[in-house]
């Protein structure tokens, strides 16, 4: 095999090694964006009806939180959430691939969302 044929066979054992990996992420991703809207959603709805109660200017914050106990167990559900990572698992896979782009640049090379190698003309000096 010559040189080329071997690089030519690197290239697209790696792509195919990318694209699986992204792959992999793409369902658990999906996963964690459900997850983190639901739980904004829900934090979303308690709060609108802790703001909206009369009681809650009237008693104490903690006493507000205890009345509340939906906006309460949503808005600790979301900061636990944030604390363990979930932004950084929403967007794994562009996060990867981000890498990757900047890894391939000095190879003249870029990739799509996919995983996929993008092949740049070779610069000519004029």
């Amino acid at each position: 095999m010559s040189l080329e044929q071997t690089a030519c066979e690197d290239l697209k054992a790696f792509e195919r090694r990318l694209t699986e990996v992204i792959a992999c992420l793409q369902p658990s991703t999906i996963r964690w964006r459900i997850l983190l809207a639901v739980i904004s959603v829900c934090t979303a709805v308690g709060a609108w009806h802790w703001l909206t109660d009369p009681v809650t200017a009237s008693v104490s914050f903690m006493q507000s939180l205890w009345n509340h106990p939906f906006f309460t167990l949503a808005s600790i559900s979301l900061v636990i959430l944030f604390f363990l990572g979930i932004h950084k698992r929403v967007i794994a896979p562009s996060i990867i691939t981000a890498r990757t782009r900047a890894v391939l640049g000095d190879f003249n090379m870029s990739c799509d969302d996919t995983g996929k190698l993008i092949l740049k003309p070779r610069p000519t000096a004029t």
